[in-house]
């Protein structure tokens, strides 16, 4: 009988009304089609990861599933003229772990135009301690540069700050030479926010309601939201004339009780972060740009835990419920990466 290879994987079952996990080995020949397959050294943990480990919501229709929507690797096998066998690489977006099977494993075959070449100055798993949140983080950034921010304008708002998008934006403004003031529910998390540059500590609860008027005192020069609900509504009231708010997350919720006096006495603006559809010389960018600003030291601090897969969906609760601070890279190193059967 001739061998065949086997690929190490977190595979998702349905099982009743939830969702059942197991590391599997399973064959090559089941991955998704594409033009390169990439042997994965490390991927990373999401809120979204979070989500599709728990069977939430309605992201992944078909099971059995391998879920990360993050991964980074080398190329092993090709035929696009975009790569060469060797060459190392990141994924991140595009529906990957969502509708196709993702990064929770040690290999993996995609197209080769949602690929990303490493950027100089990074290794997988630095970048994994960046991945989708980093980039959106960097993502919510340059847009409000593009809106008119400059550093000297004023505090910058990072809400959810202790978070993967959040810490990653509290980095990025305090490189760039922001004042920044971040939000956060976690008091064990204020050292570590100070040390990636936070100039102001703000309890999370100063936020969570509601706002009383439309317009209160103007505090804001920019702020990059991750929560939504009634903190997006509240951060709204207190921008500054002509600011404006990278929306970057929902985790309190998807309605927000937002009042349109903001933006329309103010010029507030709010503009949406969506990292998975980015076209490739705008996420080639933002990649370099990560490089370039966030030194590996910064880097080793974003990352609170480094994981092999059968822990993750153990993590999934502790992500879901803001447990987890920072990045957690998964390390697929500690697999067995191929077997034979």
């Amino acid at each position: 009988m001739a061998q065949s290879e086997t690929v190490r994987a977190l595979v998702l079952r349905k099982a009743g009304e939830g969702i059942a996990s197991a590391v599997e080995r399973v064959p090559e020949s089941a991955l998704p089609e594409g033009d390169v397959t990439v042997r994965i050294s490390h991927s990373t943990l999401n809120y979204k990861d979070g989500m599709i480990l728990k069977g939430l919501g309605t992201i992944v229709r078909s099971y059995p599933h391998v879920p990360g929507v993050d991964f980074a690797g080398v190329v092993e096998h090709t035929t696009s003229p975009l790569y060469q066998p060797g060459d190392d690489v990141i994924l991140t977006g595009w529906r990957v772990g969502e509708e196709r099977w993702g990064g929770y494993a040690t290999k993996a075959r995609v197209r080769a135009e949602w690929l990303v070449p490493m950027p100089p100055g990074l290794d997988a798993r630095r970048a994994m301690a960046l991945g989708t949140a980093g980039f959106t983080a960097m993502l919510a950034v340059t847009t409000l540069e593009a809106e008119g921010l400059s550093p000297g304008d004023g505090e910058v708002l990072v809400t959810g700050a202790a978070g993967g998008v959040g810490s990653v934006a509290v980095a990025l403004l305090a490189r760039l030479g922001y004042v920044v003031a971040a939000s956060t529910g976690r008091v064990e998390a204020h050292a570590y926010l100070r040390a990636l540059g936070a100039t102001r500590l703000m309890d999370r609860a100063t936020l969570a309601a509601a706002p009383q008027r439309p317009l209160q005192r103007e505090r804001w020069a920019g702020a990059v939201e991750n929560v939504g609900g009634t903190t997006l509504a509240a951060v709204a009231a207190q921008m500054r004339y002509g600011s404006a708010i990278a929306v970057c997350g929902n985790t309190g919720g998807n309605e927000t009780p937002l009042s349109v006096i903001p933006l329309l006495l103010r010029g507030v603006r709010l503009v949406g972060i969506a990292s998975v559809m980015v076209p490739l010389p705008q996420r080639q960018a933002a990649w370099h740009r990560l490089a370039r600003l966030l030194p590996r030291d910064v880097l080793d601090t974003l990352t609170s835990s480094i994981a092999p897969l059968d822990h993750l969906p153990a993590l999934a609760d502790a992500i879901l419920n803001g447990k987890v601070r920072g990045r957690t890279v998964i390390d697929l190193g500690l697999c067995k990466e191929i077997t034979r059967g």
